[in-house]
């Protein structure tokens, strides 16, 4: 394989890996969407419950991620961009 197949190579990788992790995260946030939901059925709107404190928690700390994906995206192509100009440079 030349180098231009093995950046492109690189460049399906990368995108296959950030449509498992966008996929993945979107089953996380309905999960925990359908868990929240379902305790504030149970329960009424009680705010105090450990369960329901848990879920709000954890849908917190998950809402983080999707802030940092798009820096690791661009540092990834970033690294391949810098890959391939070195390559070429040969």
């Amino acid at each position: 394989m030349d180098k231009k197949g093995q950046v492109f190579q690189n460049l399906a990788a990368l995108g296959v890996g950030i449509a498992g992790l966008t996929i993945t995260l979107v089953i996380t946030f309905l999960i925990i969407s359908q868990g929240r939901t379902q305790i504030e059925g149970i329960e009424g709107t009680q705010s105090n419950s450990s369960a329901y404190n848990s879920t709000v928690t954890l849908a917190n700390a998950v809402d983080d991620i999707p802030g940092w994906v798009p820096l690791i995206v661009i540092a990834a192509i970033g690294a391949i961009l810098l890959s391939m100009v070195s390559l070429f440079r040969r």
